[in-house]
């Protein structure tokens, strides 16, 4: 089927079609987190093996990043999109044949892990591509919705269909539904041609390159790994947004393994009840939060300040959200509970939809790919611990505590980036530039 990419509506299609590709990637992602409690019993595991079990696929996940990164920056991104949709929904499904901890290792761990670390470093660049300052963060921020989407879907009929037909069947579902995309992907997402790749503007947000990482002289020269991953080290504004997105990481790795549990356990839920509210609240509330945060932020860009304001909106987000999490863990009212939540996802939005916006403004374009592994790789490597130090703390003295203390993650988070929006963010993106 031939696609034509010059079209002014395709830069939008490449959203919807990377929308339902992440939409499906989520659900399937926390498919395992909705009914854990029924696998653990099938198991018969413990609180820190279950987390243990979610560590590993976040650390397969984190390993497997920069290495789809490199080939993302030097390959086809939208070969590299359908095939790890393909494997992550098979490996979803097989998950569901799954009948010891080996096997979970083996599919929901390995599997996914290398199939979403395909994934998550590579449809930033698409977009990127496709879209310049002018509509990025929006698209991006359009684009994150459908992680909302799939989380609130998931937690629904995750918990619907595990009380009805079994947990294998959330599996068999939700896998089966990826792999039918995996055709439509293979026909209609493409890389965007060289010579149609944008001039961006410079100033408010732009980085004063072409997306094809050229010399003056229109050669274009490939980035290696090593040289990358010390372009990315040397700017200290990307080093403070790894250090927050770390801490962003390890707190929803916490919340999403456990907030499940704990509403089943504390109030008595159903497996369906507690996989619903435990998602809902947040994700709803997260995505009236990114729309409102990514028009805000492209319009806090374009002031006089410039796109460190960007920044700003992240820091006051993340700090926010803290005292959300709070009361997540310690009330003992479902409503003020349910309220914590929304609170937590409306503000943890003002992150999400600054995270790449701010990142490509002080990266080099030619990096955009690997700047993302590098980040999901120390953010997923480090917040992977969160489920197993929460699943060890739950064995020792309940889930309250453990995740009521997240709130002093996100906190310490935002620190970082108020020093990178105050010492750092103009230096580097002049850098970019020149």
């Amino acid at each position: 089927m031939k696609v034509n990419t010059s079209k002014s509506f395709y830069k939008w299609e490449v959203v919807l079609l990377l929308w339902i590709a992440f939409f499906l990637n989520q659900a399937d992602r926390q498919a395992f987190n909705i009914v854990l409690p029924q696998i653990q019993d099938h198991l018969g595991a413990s609180d820190s093996t279950m987390g243990l079990i979610a560590m590993l696929f976040n650390l397969f996940y984190a390993v497997t990043v920069p290495f789809a990164g490199f080939l993302a920056d030097r390959m086809s991104r939208s070969r590299q999109i359908w095939v790890s949709t393909l494997i992550f929904s098979t490996a979803t499904l097989f998950t569901g044949l799954s009948g010891g901890i080996f096997s979970f290792i083996m599919f929901r761990c390995l599997g996914m892990g290398i199939g979403q670390g395909m994934f998550g470093p590579t449809y930033t660049g698409i977009i990127a591509e496709y879209h310049d300052t002018r509509t990025r963060a929006r698209a991006m921020s359009l684009h994150q919705t459908s992680y909302y989407i799939g989380v609130i879907t998931c937690g629904f009929l995750a918990g619907w269909v595990a009380e009805k037909l079994g947990w294998q069947y959330a599996f068999y579902i939700f896998g089966g539904a990826g792999i039918l995309f995996t055709a439509v992907l293979a026909m209609r997402l493409k890389d965007k041609p060289r010579q149609q790749a944008p001039a961006l503007a410079v100033g408010n947000g732009g980085t004063g390159a072409g997306d094809n990482g050229g010399t003056a002289t229109g050669e274009e020269v490939k980035p290696t790994l090593f040289r990358a991953i010390a372009a990315i080290f040397k700017v200290p504004t990307a080093v403070c947004m790894l250090v927050a997105y770390i801490g962003l990481i390890f707190g929803l790795n916490g919340y999403l393994t456990w907030m499940p549990k704990y509403l089943k356990e504390t109030f008595g839920l159903s497996l369906t009840a507690a996989g619903f509210h435990s998602m809902f609240w947040t994700h709803a509330a997260a995505f009236v939060g990114v729309l409102v945060a990514g028009a805000l932020s492209d319009r806090m860009a374009a002031r006089p300040s410039g796109a460190r304001n960007r920044l700003l909106l992240q820091a006051a987000g993340l700090l926010l959200a803290s005292p959300c999490i709070v009361l997540m863990g310690m009330s003992g009212s479902f409503g003020t509970v349910c309220a914590a939540l929304a609170g937590f996802g409306f503000f943890r939005a003002f992150f999400d939809a600054g995270t790449y916006a701010v990142l490509y403004d002080v990266i080099e374009p030619k990096y955009y790919s690997l700047s993302s592994a590098v980040l999901i790789l120390f953010g997923f490597g480090i917040g992977s611990l969160a489920p197993w130090i929460l699943g060890m703390i739950s064995d020792a003295f309940g889930l309250s505590g453990g995740i009521a203390s997240l709130g002093a993650v996100w906190a310490v988070a935002s620190v970082a980036l108020l020093i990178a929006r105050t010492a750092f963010f103009d230096k580097d993106a002049k850098k970019i530039a020149k």
